[in-house]
């Protein structure tokens, strides 16, 4: 029969061996995740993780969406990067014009 002491030693080999593979699986899941988001053009504010992970401040106010993409999207046309759908559109030769939502 093990000892106390070498069960807890067990115990802790096995918890560091633990991390070790969580980690492994973590960067994983991570590089999925992020493959994901930019195979559909997904931002960190489509998830609604911006909102909480910015706590404290006011914050920039959104502006109103002024384009609707093919798959519903909304972009507001103002500065910074443009959406995926946006630059697929453009590449493709397509008016943007075509996409603004009527008020």
């Amino acid at each position: 029969m093990a000892t106390y002491s070498e069960l807890v030693s067990q115990a802790q080999a096995l918890m560091a061996q633990a991390e070790q593979v969580r980690k492994h699986e973590l960067a994983s899941v991570v590089a999925d995740i992020k493959a994901k988001m930019k195979e559909y053009g997904i931002t960190v504010e489509d998830l609604g993780a911006a909102s909480s992970a910015r706590k404290g401040g006011a914050g920039k106010s959104k502006a109103p969406a002024k384009y609707q993409g093919p798959n519903g999207e909304l972009w507001s046309g103002g500065p910074g990067r443009k959406p995926e759908w946006v630059k697929a559109a453009l590449a493709a030769g397509q008016d943007l014009d075509q996409f603004l939502i009527n008020s």
